[in-house]
């Protein structure tokens, strides 16, 4: 009787290329452990947000949420030392403010950098690089303040959103982004169909830009969220951005560690909303910027 001998059909090229990229079970590992490692702060942080001073102190601590967000709540935005709702609504507007200006303005001069051909480009484009070398809002500060003395807008918040109303590695972002993202002959193809150069900007560039800009602005947000030396020099007490809320909250109630975590996780929270909006087309266009690279 023959014997009738099956053969395996063998891996093709592509299957056998993705099985390299396979995360194995050490890998998986390591990855979990470095999660937990970097999310256990911020969960710590609003359990602290959700219990007493007495608990926080407990040995060991607690790792399960308790009963008491709505007092630690009410006592923060109560507190007349840090005025925390008004720095946190403070915030908001300065970083969605500049947050828009920044996006805006970069996305145009990125256009106009990678697409569009005029004298003096590239001499305009090595002056915003250098302004990224220098730290100018250290070096400038006096300067800075004095203008804003004169302009009568100390202890205002505009005195914080006009200084961070352009941004030097944005637009260098852009333009290496759409230099990239939108082909020369799309463009070509829409000057030959009679398009202006904002109608090109408007159809063209800004679909094929929207995940660089998302990335821009979730960076140019979280920047100005943090940002603490400037509105600590340019504000008064009684209207604060939350950064500088929670420097007051520190020093007037440094022992009351509950309070303190629940300003804590009360800043961070619209950080979260933003990514959790925002999270989609951040990692695609980090994706996308990595695979072009």
């Amino acid at each position: 009787m023959t014997a009738i001998q099956t053969r395996r059909r063998p891996a093709s090229p592509a299957s056998a290329a993705n099985r390299i990229w396979d995360a194995g079970p050490l890998t998986k590992v390591v990855l979990a452990f470095a999660l937990v490692l970097s999310a256990f702060p911020i969960y710590y942080m609003f359990i602290m947000a959700t219990r007493t001073n007495d608990e926080a102190l407990d040995t060991p601590p607690p790792l399960l949420p308790g009963g008491n967000l709505g007092d630690n709540v009410t006592r923060l935005l109560n507190t007349e030392d840090a005025h925390f709702a008004t720095g946190l609504i403070n915030s908001i507007i300065i970083s969605t403010t500049v947050t828009l200006s920044v996006v805006l303005i970069s996305t145009l001069a990125g256009f106009a950098f990678a697409k569009l051909k005029f004298r003096g480009s590239k001499i305009l484009l090595g002056s915003i690089l250098l302004t990224m070398m220098v730290p100018l809002q250290q070096m400038g500060i006096v300067p800075l303040y004095e203008m804003m003395v004169n302009l009568g807008w100390t202890g205002q918040i505009q005195a914080v959103i006009l200084p961070f109303l352009v941004n030097g590695f944005g637009v260098f972002m852009m333009t290496q982004y759409t230099t990239q993202a939108v082909p020369d002959e799309l463009v070509e193809a829409a000057r030959v169909d009679g398009a202006s150069t904002m109608r090109i900007y408007a159809s063209v560039v800004l679909p094929a830009v929207r995940p660089g800009m998302a990335v821009l602005a979730l960076l140019t947000f979280m920047q100005n969220w943090n940002e603490f030396m400037w509105p600590s020099i340019v504000l008064n007490p009684d209207n604060p951005v939350v950064q500088t809320s929670i420097a007051a909250l520190n020093q007037a109630h440094g022992t009351d560690y509950v309070m303190l975590f629940t300003g804590t996780a009360a800043s961070v929270l619209p950080l979260f909303v933003v990514f959790i909006l925002f999270g989609r087309q951040i990692v695609g266009g980090l994706m996308e910027g990595a695979v072009k690279a």
